[in-house]
């Protein structure tokens, strides 16, 4: 992997400065989202929370490509529009905002940070075959996971514990699906305004379940740390860190953009320590690593699978 990242960098087409520059902001802010997320859902309910901050983050986005007078959606664009809105926004966001409220960050980091394999499960499902690399990829990943949660057997059988396990899970889930589907549904539109259309379209439909549930509180007794957690999501995690995301993904190669996956739940992990006191154990530390050398091979191969479909479609 160092060679292929020293070559990417090397390469004239390739020495984006500022492509750089958003790849470490991305490695490190994204990780900070997680903390943040924690401290905003100890005072209001998660589901709200993420509403709130899609809501104000896409807002954002919109009134400025309005004003910017970028056409708005066609067609068929506005479904494709409206299925991401839910998987990668109202679902994947807004369950791993909900599940990180009863388990640490680092550990919610971690878990969202396996999605890749599902990607790879989905697929098998679908009838694709699965490479010897992703094979070893996904058994390696899953005994990470293994020593990650040894120290956490005891914990599972805390309904709250377990309940964040599962929405994170789910939340990793959904994400995969968007994934998938984005390939699939690759479009021209403007993928900025597109991510803001998207924020506006979950954060509706996110703050109706809160309000029809009950499960919202008076805006007025939400305490500021909440308002300053959101604020911080809004402006690093949905802002700026996204628009860093997609330079990054367009000015860099897949071996150095894909480093970010890596880094963000060290950042969480550490973070969470310093500021929350959560558990850094032996067993995070070495399962964590395990589990990311998994996702490496995963990641690997699913770029291998891709650049051999590309040359036989050639």
């Amino acid at each position: 992997m160092k060679s292929k990242i020293v070559s990417a960098l090397a390469s004239p087409k390739n020495a984006n400065g500022l492509a750089i520059v958003a790849l470490c902001f991305v490695c490190f802010f994204w990780g900070t989202t997680w903390i943040a997320s924690k401290e905003g859902v100890r005072h209001m309910p998660a589901l709200q929370l993420a509403g709130i901050r899609q809501l104000i983050g896409g807002s954002l986005y919109v009134v400025y490509f309005l004003f910017k007078k970028e056409p708005l959606p066609k067609g068929k664009q506005w479904k494709t529009i409206i299925i991401l809105s839910i998987l990668n926004f109202a679902l994947s966001n807004g369950l791993s905002t909900w599940g990180v409220k009863y388990i640490s960050s680092g550990l919610g980091a971690i878990i969202n940070a396996i999605f890749p394999i599902w990607i790879v499960i989905i697929t098998f499902f679908k009838g694709e075959k699965l490479a010897k690399l992703a094979i070893a990829g996904l058994f390696i990943a899953f005994s990470g996971v293994c020593v990650i949660f040894y120290e956490h057997l005891n914990d599972l059988l805390i309904p709250d514990f377990r309940f964040g396990i599962i929405l994170l899970t789910l939340s990793t889930i959904s994400w995969a699906f968007g994934s998938l589907y984005t390939k699939k549904k690759a479009a021209t539109f403007n993928p900025y305004f597109s991510l803001g259309i998207q924020m506006v379209i979950s954060s509706i439909f996110l703050l109706t379940i809160t309000e029809t549930t009950g499960m919202a509180v008076p805006l007025s007794t939400v305490p500021a740390i909440s308002w300053w957690a959101i604020a911080y999501l809004v402006i690093i995690g949905s802002i700026i860190s996204f628009i860093a995301y997609i330079y990054m993904l367009q000015k860099l190669p897949p071996e150095i953009n894909s480093i970010y996956a890596y880094v963000n739940p060290i950042v969480a992990v550490l973070l969470g320590a310093i500021i929350f006191g959560e558990s850094l154990t032996l067993a995070i530390g070495i399962g964590g690593l395990i589990t990311l050398s998994g996702l490496y091979m995963v990641n690997h191969s699913i770029k291998k699978n891709k650049r051999i479909l590309a040359g036989n479609k050639v």
